[in-house]
């Protein structure tokens, strides 16, 4: 049996070695999945109901468990970890609700001539593929609605990040057992060959739909792979957030929110504050405290009390993130604080923040994935708008200002997916995640979420 390692990026420390899957298995999981499939979508919406809310409490019986093991794995504080089990496992609890809740609608039709009946159905067989940044949410917002809308799930967590999947994937098959449902109802496929099973995969045509949450790059492969038998598509892409302060901001809740926005998972999330535009009254003091912000945290291992800045998830990561850095420094950006490689064991960045920074640095460009803040000024509402909106990724935007028309106005003109105004935190089970521009298509959370997993059918009735 082939097996590949996870390493503790804390350490550098081998964590175990977890099963390298074939084709033939993961072939092998859809014909399972869809026999589950049939099975699953006549389940009463009670069931699924039901089957959902019950993985929700197992889940968060065993939130230290969980939370231990994606440190251990990913790299984060255990706070952070403890945070996003809970807030990975309100998924469960808010899709059980909704799998009671969905809608058709019944109307004459204008003409005279018969009635319209709308309703829907399960789409089908569903690939997940996960990022390791959130091992366990960007699961659970996949997995929650597929069951909710009646759906069988492969799930493909990322090769450096497994053990919380594989966690999770016990936990429900204990809930499905319960109530001796087909225990491949969701499946979980461990393997470093991910373009090999996405392929193999999406070329057989039982399989409807495809979910992803990861860079740019490999979404529009999937996308194209998807063509041929017209999956339907989910895509949660690469961002660039920008983060405006206009010059009537609260400064002191501009910082609270910019250390959420930024600091949140070590920079390694999507919708992580990159480019920090603030006005030119403000910036000298913005600055000055955001650097003692960064300056204060404190890098460690996730599991060491006092800890608030974990690793980078790999080397590669790492020097990705070091690279931009000093791309930018070389055409003439300052450091105020961080900017250098740390000695010693794990993939550990310093939180850094560039002021400075030329137009032409990759930097501004690039998603960073890490904990850095680049600073730039502006001196109108308008020029500011323009710079915030100068980047090809379009999936969340901050703004802060005290007057209600101008934040009005950032929110209907900043090009995003999310919009988080005087907010550090926008993500919400029961809100509508995704972006637009080169950030995707698609929305997880939400009314919206569980439309992603069901067909809509138009029955004429006499």
């Amino acid at each position: 049996m082939q097996t590949f390692t996870v390493i503790n990026p804390a350490t550098e420390e081998t964590l175990a070695e977890v099963h390298d899957a074939t084709s033939a298995e993961w072939m092998a999981a859809l014909d399972q999945a869809v026999t589950a499939g049939e099975e699953w979508k006549d389940a009463a919406p009670r069931l699924r109901s039901t089957v959902l809310l019950e993985i929700f409490d197992a889940v968060a019986a065993r939130r230290e468990e969980f939370a231990e093991l994606m440190t251990k794995e990913m790299g984060k504080p255990l706070a952070e970890a403890l945070g996003e089990v809970a807030y990975g496992n309100e998924y469960f609890r808010w899709f059980a609700e909704e799998a009671v809740r969905i809608q058709g609608r019944l109307a004459a039709a204008p003409a005279g001539n018969g009635t319209i009946l709308v309703t829907h159905a399960p789409v089908g067989p569903v690939l997940a593929i996960t990022p390791w940044n959130f091992p366990l949410a960007m699961a659970t917002r996949k997995i929650a609605p597929a069951l909710a809308a009646g759906c069988p799930i492969i799930v493909k967590p990322a090769a450096e990040t497994p053990l919380t999947m594989l966690l999770l994937g016990e936990v429900i098959a204990e809930v499905l057992a319960r109530h001796e449902i087909n225990p491949h109802l969701v499946q979980i496929i461990t393997t470093t060959h991910a373009k090999e099973l996405s392929a193999e995969l999406m070329a057989d045509p039982r399989l409807r739909k495809v979910t992803f949450t990861g860079s740019t790059a490999v979404g529009k492969v999937l996308v194209g792979q998807s063509a041929q038998h017209l999956q339907r598509t989910s895509m949660e892409l690469g961002g660039n957030a920008p983060f405006l302060v206009h010059e009537d901001a609260d400064i002191d809740l501009v910082l609270g929110c910019a250390m959420q926005a930024k600091m949140r998972n070590g920079g390694e999330a999507c919708i992580s504050a990159n480019r920090f535009l603030v006005h030119d009254s403000l910036a000298e003091e913005f600055t000055s405290r955001l650097t003692a912000a960064m300056a204060a945290q404190v890098m460690g291992n996730g599991l060491d009390k006092g800890t608030t800045l974990g690793p980078i998830i790999t080397a590669a990561q790492r020097d990705r993130i070091a690279d931009l850095v000093d791309d930018a420094l070389s055409r003439g950006a300052r450091a105020t604080t961080g900017g250098t490689l740390p000695a010693g064991p794990g993939y550990f960045y310093p939180a850094t923040v560039l002021v400075d920074i030329p137009a032409d640095a990759r930097i501004l460009r690039e998603e960073i994935f890490g904990p850095v803040a680049t600073v730039s000024t502006f001196s109108t509402l308008e020029e500011g708008i323009t710079k915030a909106n100068d980047t090809e990724f379009g999936l969340a935007a901050y703004a802060f200002t005290e007057n209600t028309h101008t934040a009005q106005k950032l929110a209907r003109e900043l090009q995003a997916g999310m919009v988080g105004i005087n907010r550090g935190v926008i993500s919400d089970p029961a809100a509508p995640f995704g972006g637009i521009k080169q950030s995707g298509f698609g929305r997880e959370g939400g009314t919206e979420g569980i439309e992603e997993y069901l067909d809509v059918k138009y029955v004429a009735l006499p």
